[in-house]
């Protein structure tokens, strides 16, 4: 029975109409013979005229209910206006009969009759309509009311993907091109974008999805901004095409992506850029397992790289990437996952040589700034001394192209961690002036969006166990990219590299953490719980800044940066350390990480970089070696 009235309600409003039609014919029928018996106290079955009478008066009412268009209207949103009309259409039936009865025309009709009629007639279709109504909420209590924004080409479609949901029930669509407005998409109405706060509070409307393949960032981003002062969840629409094929289900959609809050637009990668340094070649990623490793390892199989090796010292993070290439490996491409530790120097040659490796992408690091500055010896040996390792062993076996990853954090260090992949970075530059044919480049940006490190993840975390979202700083300010867009112009960069090069990142402006808790909070459809709105849902707490952290990042030590032919890559000119006065300092410095000498790290790290300011004391009490 429950599969039956789910069907009917997903039927075409055509067929609805009609089915509207019919049960409105019999109901008319059957108030003409109960007002009849109930005039004459005894059943009654009309005779000669009369009987063609009952049969064809009910197409009079029913082309009045259709003038005053009552099979227009949606019948699970019947209310008082639709119980008005419904009661101005009997009366005017009842009109007509009376007059009809007056002038003779309906001989052996008592006025009285048609009275009776009045009211059992408006009963009637009264209580089908309720009834309808409570039938297909009954059936549909448990779904959520939901609108679309944009109905475009594709709202067809989608209309009809929505009805096999068995979670959302699509009642309206919003869109901005006056040529659709009022128009119908498969029975669901467009309306203007005024309405959407008259359509939220009228079907308790808690999620609004988005349909606009054609709209910028920064006018999505406009958009978002605009709906997050309704108590809504903002959710994003995937391609269309993903849906039809199957590759996606309705009820699988994603929550609105926090990309869009950046308010600009990726610029389409440079394909023969994306291949110099890829297509044909023998390629190893370090840190394959992390956030910037693991969409490198994707980015790079589908440019056709003759092997791909994956590297990682976690084995989880390395089978969890391995296990997603093997599913994207179309062409057969080979793929080996290799665990080690950057700090090996005998494991790092091995795999080098064996796999005779042409370019390296280096992301093995430890990223977390409180972490590393807990533990600042194995920060430095993974993220400098490592750097280290890895470059030497490129050099003694040839390999052409080396990219180090670094970040933001490593201009004018106040961490441990930023002091480190500057020192990394300092590493390479010097190691570049030498004689051998190994090109080095490095890539800084800052902070990517849903990298484990990022304040995303947490953020959601925190709002949906109800909070509250923990805010270092009111004021503390970042970067933030995309990981694909990251990784993106981390290829055409190493593609661009003469060697020393250190390039840096468009990562266009800096984001307030603070509004980016509270728009993900608005977009969660929540509200934020402050001083000016004790109601609110989701608290905002401020713990002051961790040790090292700083309240916002530079991409630049210093002011001489000039263009390169991609328009979101810079190249920098910065100052660099010769090997011969680096290299002993060096030597000095592994020493100290392998005997856990923090104060002597904190000397040294001061030295090689006068522009580290360390904001956190040492921390040297952690398994020093007498």
């Amino acid at each position: 029975m429950y599969e039956i009235i789910y069907k009917v309600i997903k039927i075409p409003r055509s067929l609805k109409q009609l089915i509207m039609i019919l049960i409105d014919y019999m109901l008319v029928i059957v108030a003409i013979y109960g007002s009849f018996a109930l005039r004459l106290g005894d059943l009654y079955w009309p005779q000669d005229g009369l009987f063609w009478v009952t049969i064809l008066s009910p197409t009079l009412i029913i082309l009045i209910f259709y003038s005053a268009g009552l099979y227009h209207s949606i019948t699970r949103y019947t209310g008082l206006k639709t119980v008005l009309e419904i009661l101005k259409a009997v009366t005017l039936f009842s009109i007509v009969g009376v007059i009809a009865s007056y002038f003779g025309i309906l001989q052996g009709v008592p006025i009285s009759v048609i009275i009776i009629n009045l009211m059992f007639l408006f009963m009637l279709i009264i209580g089908s309509r309720f009834f309808a109504r409570w039938l297909i909420d009954f059936v549909t209590q448990s779904k959520n009311n939901i609108i679309i924004y944009g109905a475009g080409q594709s709202g067809s479609n989608l209309s009809n993907i929505f009805q096999q949901s068995e979670e959302y029930n699509l009642v309206a669509y919003i869109d901005e091109n006056i040529d659709e407005i009022g128009s119908y998409v498969n029975t669901i109405k467009v309306h203007p974008p005024e309405s959407l706060s008259l359509l939220i509070n009228k079907y308790n409307i808690k999620e609004v999805f988005l349909n606009l393949p054609m709209f910028s960032r920064k006018e999505i981003n406009k958009l978002i901004l605009e709906l997050s002062i309704f108590p809504v969840i903002v959710k994003s629409l995937p391609n269309i095409s993903h849906l039809v094929d199957g590759k996606l289900k309705i009820d699988e959609l994603l929550e609105i992506d926090i990309s869009d809050l950046l308010g600009r637009d990726s610029i389409l990668p440079d394909k023969k850029l994306m291949k110099v340094n890829i297509s044909g070649k023998n390629v190893l990623i370090t840190g394959a397992g992390g956030s910037i490793g693991s969409e490198l390892s994707v980015q790079i199989l589908a440019f056709k790289p003759k092997r791909l090796v994956i590297f990682d010292i976690s084995e989880h993070a390395l089978y969890l990437i391995e296990k997603k290439l093997l599913k994207l490996n179309i062409l057969d491409i080979e793929i080996f996952p290799i665990i080690g530790s950057v700090t090996s120097d005998e494991r790092v040659k091995d795999v080098i040589s064996h796999f005779d490796i042409q370019t390296i992408y280096h992301t093995a690091a430890y990223k977390h700034v409180p972490l590393v500055e807990f533990n600042q010896s194995e920060g430095v040996l993974n993220n400098a001394i490592g750097t280290l390792i890895t470059a030497k062993a490129a050099i003694s076996l040839e390999v052409e192209t080396f990219v180090l990853i670094s970040t933001d954090k490593a201009v004018r260090p106040t961490n441990t961690m930023g002091a480190s992949k500057r020192l990394a970075e300092l590493i390479l530059q010097g190691l570049a002036k030498e004689q051998h044919s190994t090109c080095f480049t490095m890539v800084r940006f800052g902070n990517v969006l849903n990298s484990s490190g990022s304040v995303i993840p947490l953020f959601k975390k925190q709002i949906r166990d109800g909070g509250p979202v923990t805010v270092t700083d009111s004021n503390i300010v970042r970067y933030f990219m995309t990981v694909p867009e990251a990784v993106e112009l981390v290829i055409q960069s190493g593609a661009l590299a003469s060697g020393g090069d250190v390039f840096v990142l468009d990562m266009g402006d800096p984001i307030n953490i603070t509004d980016l808790a509270i728009k993900m909070i608005q977009l969660s459809g929540l509200q934020v719980m402050d001083s000016d709105n004790l109601n609110g849902d989701i608290k905002i707490e401020y713990t002051g800044l961790r040790p090292g952290e700083k309240l916002y990042e530079e991409l630049l030590v210093g002011e001489n940066v000039n263009k390169t032919r991609h328009p979101k890559i810079m190249r920098a000119e910065e100052e660099m350390i010769d090997w011969s006065e680096l290299e002993p300092i060096l030597k000095d410095l592994k020493d100290a990480a392998i005997n856990a000498n923090h104060k002597k790290i904190r000397e040294l790290l001061i030295i090689l970089i006068p522009e580290f300011k360390p904001q956190s004391p040492i921390v040297d009490f952690l398994f020093k070696k007498e």
